[in-house]
């Protein structure tokens, strides 16, 4: 008998595809042959980021299974959502299915892993009669809130297309879940109302798609959110993913013992859309302990003019050294002008600027201060686990329902205030980094949630258990 075969299938965005790969990349050590399928376009991203880098396991392959003509991406706008992949791409999968099974008998895909967004993944897999695990990207409290939908109806916040029936009345549904404001919900903060409502309805397909898998995973642990996962206990944090590089070979059971590649190294990330600058390191190297502001937004965040500006401006009236990811594709003509000249007036010592860095690496480094964030999960969960404050500038989707998780529940950072035209002012930016990095609080806050968080991935730590039980699990006939 062959090895062991599993089909990923990650949400075609950057937010989505690097923890998926971070999971690939986990269960890559236990013998498993896994094929990870994604958008042509997706694919040659992560091609290209990987180029001359040697750190993708051997089992692992990517492959592309929708060409460009069909995919119908728009990367450009935030939550947009291609109609090819919940139209077009869900065929193609089920005839990658059939016909590798039918073609290899030692290596038949027996297991399904998706995003829980692409529910149609688990309904394929389940008529095919094959394994199926979902995956969530994004907080518990999420998808808590997905199924919480009827409620919300039934109890008149919200009505039956996901249109608030209050604006900016606030709930909680359990102490240490997050606050959350109706003008803030996920679909809520996705765009104009045809978009808001597109998301509103998959979420609600959703809900009875993901209960069918037979897992339901996440990038999380208990103490991060306990009452999400008191109130959901069908999903299973096995988190933080990005702290697996991290466990001995000899705290798993002989049956599941992982075969560690020469390949990987602990920060080593696959699924990354842009080549990484890693000359900011060398940089880091350089700047005091704890002394570094790291600005980074991720992969969609696009500020108009007059707000870059004043982030600009801010980061230099704090007169703290400062590392600032700026993509090439968020950069217009005039912009990019007027970070040149930046760039020239501050000089290279007091700021280092780059068009993509090695974020869990960066965010290692004992030089890093806080973090100015979007506050995706991923994000904020990299920074959790390396017990660095957080200055929140959510953008949109979850990222307020982390703010009031970083900010109310977990008390590890700081937001920011708007004036009244919707800018976040250079004197407001300065003087919360200067909150944040005046008051050792946050930092020790920071670190014993970073001491509890990576406990979990730890021989007795829960996510831990919960990680051999899903691969004892996928290995069971």
């Amino acid at each position: 008998m062959g090895k062991l075969h599993i089909l990923m299938i990650p949400y075609p965005v950057q937010g989505h595809v690097i923890p998926l790969m971070e999971l690939a990349q986990s269960l890559a050590k236990y013998d498993l042959k896994i094929t990870f399928a994604n958008t042509e376009s997706t694919h040659k991203l992560i091609l290209n980021s990987l180029a001359g880098k040697n750190i993708l396991p051997d089992q692992i392959h990517l492959i592309s299974i929708l060409d460009e003509s069909e995919s119908g991406e728009d990367k450009n706008v935030p939550g947009k959502l291609s109609e090819a992949v919940f139209k077009i791409m869900p065929g193609k999968i089920e005839k990658l299915i059939q016909e590798t099974n039918a073609s290899d008998e030692d290596e038949k895909i027996t297991c399904v892993i998706a995003d829980q967004s692409l529910g149609w993944a688990m309904e394929i897999a389940d008529k095919m009669g094959i394994k199926r695990a979902a995956f969530l990207t994004a907080a518990a409290a999420n998808l808590v809130l997905g199924f919480s939908i009827p409620k919300l109806i039934d109890d008149g916040i919200i009505d039956n297309h996901g249109t608030p029936a209050i604006q900016d009345h606030t709930f909680q549904f359990e102490p240490t879940m997050p606050i959350m404001n109706t003008s803030d919900l996920v679909w809520t903060r996705m765009g104009n109302l045809t978009m808001q409502k597109i998301i509103f309805d998959m979420m609600v397909h959703n809900n009875k798609a993901v209960k069918s898998a037979d897992w339901l995973i996440c990038n999380s642990t208990y103490d991060l959110e306990p009452g999400a996962f008191n109130l959901a206990p069908e999903i299973v944090p096995i988190g933080p993913l990005l702290a697996r590089n991290c466990v001995e070979p000899s705290m798993f059971p002989p049956e599941i013992e992982p075969r560690i590649s020469s390949k990987e190294s602990p920060n080593s990330l696959a699924g990354s859309f842009w080549p990484e600058d890693s000359t900011c390191l060398n940089w880091l190297d350089q700047q005091p302990l704890c002394s570094v502001v790291y600005v980074a937004f991720g992969s969609f965040t696009i500020f108009k003019e007059a707000q870059f500006q004043e982030l600009a401006l801010g980061l230099e009236l704090s007169n703290i050294p400062f590392l600032w990811v700026v993509r090439s594709d968020a950069l217009d003509a005039k912009t990019d002008i007027f970070l040149k000249n930046f760039v020239k007036r501050i000089g290279r010592q007091k700021g280092k600027i780059v068009s993509w860095a090695p974020q869990q690496k960066v965010l290692s480094h004992p030089s890093i201060g806080c973090f100015v964030s979007h506050c995706g999960w991923n994000s904020t969960v990299e920074a959790i686990s390396n017990g660095v404050p957080i200055l929140c500038w959510p953008y949109f989707a979850d990222q307020f329902m982390n703010q009031s998780y970083i900010c109310d529940i977990w008390k590890v950072g700081l937001g920011l205030k708007k004036e009244a035209n919707g800018i976040i002012s250079c004197g407001e930016m300065k003087d919360k980094v200067e909150q944040l990095l005046g008051n050792d609080a946050f930092k020790k806050r920071a670190l014993q949630l970073k001491k509890m968080t990576m406990s979990s991935v730890k021989e007795g730590g829960r996510s831990h258990q919960n990680f051999i039980n899903f691969i004892q699990w996928i290995k069971s006939s």
